[in-house]
């Protein structure tokens, strides 16, 4: 697998070095160089592993990490300069997997990277971990690739994360601003039509018939939900 990384930290030179490392280890880099532009490129990437480093402009480590363990469990890395065991178990609660201090080795820190992509990826069951099936729908996480009787339906990433949502949960019914908060984030305005455009947009590319819909099901006055799949006796 090709991993995805994105590195965040307002060392310009530092990223210019990483580049360097990700690049030799055939992986993706994605840069930021600052926690704003760290928690954009997140959303918009889906990166398999996050480096962060704690003092950030606009958004520090700490808040970028909160705001991502609020959608995703991907593995994550801080960075600081700072020795205090405060930050450390701060950063430990908040969700980090690992926790490397400044000055480092750029080598210690790919070893590191390297060691939690194995552990979160090479070493589990893709098949249990990153794979959702139910009825004939089929959307694997990893590839960002939703199928319908194995044929690949293209979607746009707000489609692809709203349906990742709610099949991550078959059955249980979503509120508008669970569903807002996951795919925008907690600073987005909510827009009731935006999202009623965007769930219209998915039944007419996955419902055999979008006017009925038995995938993704609207319950009046709480939300919505991807209908939960029951096996016949």
């Amino acid at each position: 697998m090709n991993y995805k990384v994105l590195i965040a930290d307002d060392e310009v030179e530092l990223l210019s070095v990483f580049e360097l490392y990700v690049m030799k280890e055939n992986m993706e880099l994605v840069k930021a160089e600052d926690g704003r532009q760290a928690w954009e490129l997140f959303q918009s990437t889906m990166p398999h592993l996050v480096v962060l480093d704690v003092l950030m402009p606009e958004m520090d480590g700490f808040t970028v990490l909160r705001k991502i363990r609020e959608i995703s469990k991907v593995p994550a890395i801080m960075l600081t300069a700072r020795s205090e065991d405060y930050d450390k178990i701060l950063g430990l609660e908040l969700g980090a997997d690992d926790y490397i201090t400044k000055p480092y080795n750029p080598m210690e820190v790919m070893a590191r990277i390297k060691a939690q992509l194995r552990r979160n990826y090479d070493y589990q069951e893709k098949e249990q971990t990153r794979r959702l099936s139910y009825f004939d729908i089929e959307l694997l996480i990893d590839e960002g690739i939703v199928k319908k009787k194995d044929e690949i339906i293209e979607l746009t990433r707000t489609e692809f994360m709203i349906l990742r949502f709610l099949m991550e949960s078959p059955g249980r019914i979503y509120t508008k601003q669970q569903i807002y908060t996951y795919v925008w984030g907690d600073d987005y305005v909510a827009d009731d039509n935006a999202l009623m455009v965007h769930i219209s947009n998915l039944r007419g590319k996955l419902e055999d018939n979008p006017k009925s819909p038995k995938l993704l099901k609207t319950v009046k006055g709480l939300g919505y939900k991807f209908e939960k799949e029951t096996k016949a006796i």
